[in-house]
């Protein structure tokens, strides 16, 4: 199970994330599932998240914003 684009994605994904957060959330599953197999989606879902974590913050719940990173 592989998603094409954003529409594809999960709608709990869909609506929290903004589209450059759900591009990365695409990416990150679609590697997890190259790497790990079509039979490990819980694993590919935990990575996409997490990947979305490491590029994004959510300075305030419900809003998701491009991590900066170190000035």
């Amino acid at each position: 199970m592989r998603y094409e684009q954003n529409s594809d994605l999960p709608s709990a994904v869909r609506e929290q994330l903004p589209n450059d957060a759900q591009e990365t959330y695409l990416i990150a599953f679609n590697g997890a599932v190259r790497k790990y197999g079509s039979d490990r989606v819980a694993v590919a879902h935990r990575i996409a998240w997490a990947a979305v974590e490491r590029s994004f913050v959510q300075p305030i719940p419900g809003l998701w914003v491009r991590f900066a990173g170190l000035a």
